[in-house]
């Protein structure tokens, strides 16, 4: 399955809130999610576009596995593998172990909704600002995902260029312009 989602900055949650609330959209949820992502030891994903990362929200930990960025709806899309742990912790040591390197961390406080086949997501990240997502899970080959995120950003009055670059790598890139 690929992931396939819009990510826009926007000034406020508020509107978007507002819209979702108008339309129906189920309120899954507000979590905080800590990320503590690690580069591999045989390769640099800054340059493969591949992620590793310990995802904690409460009292669960995920471990999660982004392949490459794929630009073939106009969006981001990329292959995601999850993995529930016991211990994240524990998993951090063993990547440690293995010679991972823990990159960076990313906090923010995440309301999800569900609105049709889409998760919508409002992001209040820690030193970056507000952003709205709208994802979707897509086979190769089947539908048009790109078509139908464009329908409910328009339905939900998202507008903006989308934003190709991970949080992490809107980070990094901040934390490489603040050394200059």
């Amino acid at each position: 399955m690929l992931e396939v989602e819009l990510k826009v900055k926007v000034p406020s949650l508020n509107p978007v809130r507002e819209e979702l609330r108008n339309k129906g959209a189920e309120f899954l949820g507000r979590v905080h999610e800590h990320d503590i992502f690690f580069n591999a030891p045989d390769r640099d994903f800054a340059i493969t576009d591949e992620a590793v990362r310990i995802r904690y929200t409460d009292s669960r930990a995920v471990v999660t596995y982004k392949g490459p960025k794929r630009k073939e709806y106009g969006l981001k899309a990329r292959e995601e593998l999850n993995i529930a742990v016991e211990s994240g912790e524990a998993f951090a040591t063993l990547l440690l172990r293995l010679g991972f390197r823990q990159t960076l961390e990313v906090n923010k406080w995440r309301e999800t909704y569900r609105l049709g086949n889409a998760s919508v997501s409002l992001d209040d990240v820690e030193g970056l600002g507000t952003f709205a997502e709208i994802e979707v899970m897509a086979e190769e080959g089947k539908g048009d995902p790109a078509a139908e995120i464009a329908a409910i950003a328009r339905t939900i009055g998202i507008r903006g260029e989308p934003i190709l670059a991970s949080y992490l790598e809107l980070l990094l890139a901040k934390k490489a312009g603040s050394r200059a």
